[in-house]
Parts: structure tokens; C-alpha cells; sequence
């Protein structure tokens, strides 16, 4: 009985020490200067429009800050009014669980130095209001820093994505043959039976 007792509070003692081990936002140092091609308050069509993006290492920190990085990938993120009454955007510290950023951009080798990317805005990026941000991953594919467009509040040099709608000229068009085909159908087929 005993056994199964200490049993029972090493599994529950490794399960806090590997909770308590997660990543969180707030723990990671902003050493990546990162900045995009849309201006602030600019709208982009996706499917249609680019974003241009440099990023590199802050060079006002220590030599050396950079020895664990092994690769950098760069997410489009949810501004905090695109988050507003939407649980499934929810911006949590802990990063396993944090829902800001669902669109990743590109993931490179990380060197120091610039690195310029072009990204199409995808088709399936819904309409919203973002910013972009990078992670520095180790070479276990932890996070260990970050850079991102906009400051600490996440309200400047915010930019919004148009979606995809499915609607076209041509398709309206075709719409509107196809109701006034069906509406003189209707009163055809009508005249045709009374005259009989």
C-alpha cells in the first residue's frame, strides 16, 4: 500500500516539475529585430498581396546571446482587436497552450544577419487585423526568444489581411441570368397552362 502511495506522488510530483518547465512568453527576451513590408493600417488582399520581411539578432546585446539558436520561424499573429470575444485566438502565456499566432510564414536556419522573405498572404488566412512575429528555436525546437512587428501591447504598425470572399463579377452575373431565366420560366410555364 505504501508503495502505490509513493507511486502516486512521484507520478503527481514529475507531472508538476514538467508543467512548471513549460515555456512562456513572458520568459523569453525580445533579441530579434524583426520588421515587415505593410504599412500600418494597410489592407491586404489574401491570395493576392506580399509581405516583405528582414529579420536579424539585436546587436545591442551581448555576444554570444545567440549560441543556442538553431532555426527561426516567423508567424502571422492576431492583433488584440482580432482576438476580442474569440476563445480560439486567445493569447495564453504558457506557449503550448497560446493561440496568437496559427499562421506560420517560414521556418530558415537562423544566421545573425538580415534575412530577407517574401510571403504571398495565403488564400485561407481569414480577414482580421495581425502582426507578424519570429521565434529562435534551439536545437531541440524550443522556443528560446522572439521579435516582433509591433511593441509589448501589441496596438502599433498592426496591418489587416482581406479574405478570400469566393465572390467574382462573373459569378454575380451569372446569378442574375439564372434568377431572371428562372422568373420568366415561372411566368411562361403560367400563361401556358391558362391557355390550355
Amino acid at each position: 500500500m505504501a508503495t502505490k502511495a509513493c507511486l502516486i506522488v512521484s507520478l503527481w510530483i514529475s507531472c508538476l516539475l514538467a508543467t512548471s518547465h513549460a515555456t512562456t512568453f513572458s520568459s523569453l527576451q525580445r533579441t530579434i529585430v524583426l520588421t515587415a513590408s505593410p504599412q500600418a493600417g494597410q489592407v491586404l488582399k489574401a491570395g493576392e498581396d506580399n509581405i516583405t520581411l528582414t529579420w536579424s539578432l539585436n546587436t545591442t546585446f551581448p555576444s554570444g546571446t545567440d549560441s543556442t539558436y538553431k532555426d527561426v520561424t516567423v508567424e502571422l499573429c492576431y492583433a488584440p482587436i482580432s482576438q476580442k470575444d474569440r476563445g480560439w485566438r486567445k493569447t495564453v502565456d504558457e506557449l503550448a497552450k497560446d493561440k496568437t499566432c496559427q499562421h506560420n510564414i517560414v521556418k530558415k536556419p537562423y544566421t545573425s544577419s538580415n534575412i530577407t522573405f517574401t510571403w504571398t498572404v495565403r488564400k485561407d488566412v481569414p480577414g482580421a487585423t495581425y502582426f507578424v512575429r519570429a521565434y529562435a528555436l534551439d536545437s531541440a525546437g524550443k522556443k528560446v526568444a522572439f521579435g516582433q512587428t509591433t511593441d509589448a501591447h501589441k496596438t502599433t504598425n498592426l496591418f489587416e489581411v482581406e479574405a478570400v470572399t469566393g465572390r467574382h463579377v462573373s459569378l454575380d452575373i451569372a446569378s442574375v441570368c439564372f434568377s431572371a431565366f428562372s422568373i420568366f420560366s415561372l411566368f411562361g410555364f403560367f400563361f401556358m397552362d391558362k391557355r390550355k
